[in-house]
């Protein structure tokens, strides 16, 4: 039996791959956040 995944699922894994390097190379997560919330959540 396959599992399914959904499309919406698969599309943001690289933009939280961006938001873990950004924190990996030392910015602070308090800044991580204003931009975050800059963006619009998305």
């Amino acid at each position: 039996m396959k599992t399914h995944r959904p499309k919406a699922r698969l599309n943001t894994a690289p933009g939280k791959l961006g938001w873990i390097f950004l924190w990996l190379v030392g910015i602070p997560i308090p800044i991580l956040l204003i931009l975050f919330l800059m963006r619009g959540c998305t």
